[in-house]
This record gives structure tokens, sequence and C-alpha cells, in this order.
């Protein structure tokens, strides 16, 4: 079933419309999750709790991209999650990919008068401008929090080309993040 058809379901109040998602993205949703959980217990939990989301923000939302849409959801879901969590099943992709990512975003504490949406927003920004390799593999690595070893699956590239291309993405990012004037 196409997502215009699983949508209109949501907006009917049809039941088959939480099945037809989950016969669609049920793995990609649990991928999302296990990606940052690791844990397939919380995981299931956070899908579910992504099927119930979707459910009641659809009506009155109408998503343009359906699959990214629930998959933000999931996402968000899972990192609330792991703040829950704390240290006790926090996976170590996660811990590197949020490590690897400190010395190119702004810390909070110092300064306050960016917005995230802000930093977001650049960051889509400066992703749109990236060759399509290094943007694919920077959100398998910082969105899907994929290990360098499936990406390099994925993408049919060695591991060491994987970790060049992100360094070399994140060392672009943080001069990008510095021209449009954000103090990192």
């Amino acid at each position: 079933m196409d997502d215009l058809s699983i949508i209109e379901l949501y907006f009917e109040r049809d039941e088959k419309a939480i099945q037809e998602t989950d016969k669609k993205y049920g793995r990609l949703c649990f991928n999302v999750a296990i990606n940052v959980l690791g844990d397939d217990e919380d995981s299931e939990e956070c899908v579910n709790d992504t099927y119930l989301s979707v459910w009641n923000k659809i009506p009155p939302t109408r998503p343009n991209n359906f699959k990214a849409f629930i998959c933000k959801i999931t996402r968000n879901l899972s990192l609330k999650k792991l703040q829950y969590n704390k240290a006790i099943k926090r996976t170590p992709e996660s811990l590197v990919s949020f490590s690897e990512l400190e010395y190119v975003l702004p810390d909070n504490s110092i300064v306050s008068n960016i917005e995230n949406a802000e930093i977001g927003k650049l960051i889509s920004e400066f992703l749109m401008h990236e060759k399509p390799d290094a943007r694919a593999v920077f959100i398998r690595k910082y969105w899907f929090f994929d290990s360098v070893e499936d990406i390099a699956t994925r993408y049919s590239f060695s591991e060491s080309k994987i970790k060049s291309l992100l360094y070399h993405t994140r060392s672009r990012l943080r001069e990008y993040l510095r021209k449009e004037g954000v103090e990192l």
C-alpha cells in the first residue's frame, strides 16, 4: 500500500492504518530505535509508541513525506528513552556519534542564544550542498546511528573511506557553522 493510502486510513480513523504502517515501515522503525537504544525490548516499545504518536498526529497533520515523518518520531522517542535510561543502556554507536559531533556543534551552556531549530536548519542547508555520498554517509551515521561497518556494507565502501568521509564532512560543517556566525 502506498503512503497516501495509509495516510488516508489515518484520516478515516481506520485501525488498519497502523497495520499497514507496521507492514511497510516496521523494520525501518525498529532499526532506527535499536541503533539508538541497543535493546530489543526498548526498541519494540518505541516502535509501538511511534504508532500511537502517528495515530494521534494524523489528523490534523498530513505529512508530505510519511517515511521521514515516522522515522523522525521513532528517532525522537528513542532518544527520549535513551535519555531516560541514562548510562544503563546506551549503545557505543550512539555515544560515539554524539562525541564525534561535540567539537562541531555549539555548547548550549555557553551559547544559549542559538535555537536548536536554527542549527538544524543550518545543518540541513550545509548537507544540501554536500556530495550525495558524503551526505548519505553523514545522515546514516548521525541520524540513524548506523555503525561505520554497516554504512560501509550499505554503500560498498571500505571502513576507512567511511571514516574519512565523516571526518572531512564534520570539518566542513564546523567551518560552515563558523561562517554562519555560530560560536563553537
